[in-house]
């Protein structure tokens, strides 16, 4: 791991121990995806009285930026970006400082009604990213808020205007590192399968989701349905566990098929007969 912000060594240990059990949405959802994460750069940046932690990551999903923010009092809040999402951001950020540098000193009696001053929005997915210059009491600022389309909480944070420079060059350096490229998987996914078995039928689907690529396998009677889901990266462990058993079942069956027969004169020459 590239550590690129130097003389924070205590900040960046501090930080390291507070945000190491945090999920991330649809980039790292708990435990499972920390186990199988992996950090590949990070920069920190002191912007008035706040800190900033640019995290490139990699799991199976692909490649993403983690943005921290800690605040003076200790509060930390936090956004996810995908690599592509992620140079997007940083061009409005181009656009943003140029309209900061554009307006006048503040001025309380011609602030809008509800601070804002101009507003973008950025789609990725099933993301939207919402970004708002905005001016209070304390200054002007640019509020990055994340959503999720099926519900769930917002996350944002709020960059100081006079640190947007700053906090663009900070990324376009990953990005010139790292490349705009998502990574994860691009190609289609196999169609589901469906098999009868007596009265019940089973249904195999492959999904994705923030996680990776999955086997749904449903079992389905009449009244019943109960499914379990398999991840991508054991399949083909999966699969062996059931080879093994089919391999020993045969020759469980093979071996008491003879075994009868050589109990059994009589079938045994009416199949020698056949």
């Amino acid at each position: 791991m590239s550590d690129t912000g130097s003389g924070h060594d205590g900040a960046q240990k501090d930080y390291s121990q507070k945000m190491d059990g945090g999920g991330g949405g649809d980039f790292d959802s708990g435990q499972q995806s920390q186990q199988t994460e992996q950090e590949l750069a990070t920069k920190m940046l002191q912007i008035q009285s706040k800190r900033f932690y640019l995290d490139v990551k990699q799991n199976r999903r692909g490649r993403f930026i983690k943005v921290a923010e800690i605040g003076a009092d200790g509060r930390r809040s936090q956004i996810f970006l995908a690599l592509s999402t992620a140079a997007e951001f940083r061009d409005h950020l181009s656009t943003f400082s140029d309209y900061y540098a554009s307006l006048g000193p503040p001025n309380p009696d011609n602030v809008p009604e509800d601070g804002k001053l101009k507003s973008e929005m950025m789609i990725k997915d099933n993301r939207r990213y919402y970004l708002d210059l905005k001016e209070n009491v304390r200054g002007r600022f640019l509020r990055v808020s994340q959503t999720i389309t099926r519900g769930g909480p917002r996350s944002q944070i709020a960059i100081p205007a006079q640190g947007m420079i700053e906090f663009r060059d900070a990324l376009t350096d990953l990005l010139e590192e790292f490349g705009t490229n998502d990574g994860g998987f691009k190609g289609e996914l196999p169609e589901g399968r469906h098999m009868r078995v007596d009265n019940k039928n089973f249904y195999f689907d492959i999904g994705q989701n923030s996680r990776g690529i999955y086997m749904r396998v449903s079992e389905v009677k009449s009244n019943f349905r109960t499914a379990i889901t398999v991840p991508e990266k054991c399949w083909s462990r999966f699969r062996d566990i059931l080879t093994d058993y089919c391999d020993k079942m045969k020759k469980t069956s093979e071996s008491t098929t003879s075994s009868i027969t050589a109990d059994n004169p009589l079938q045994k020459q009416t199949s020698n007969n056949m």
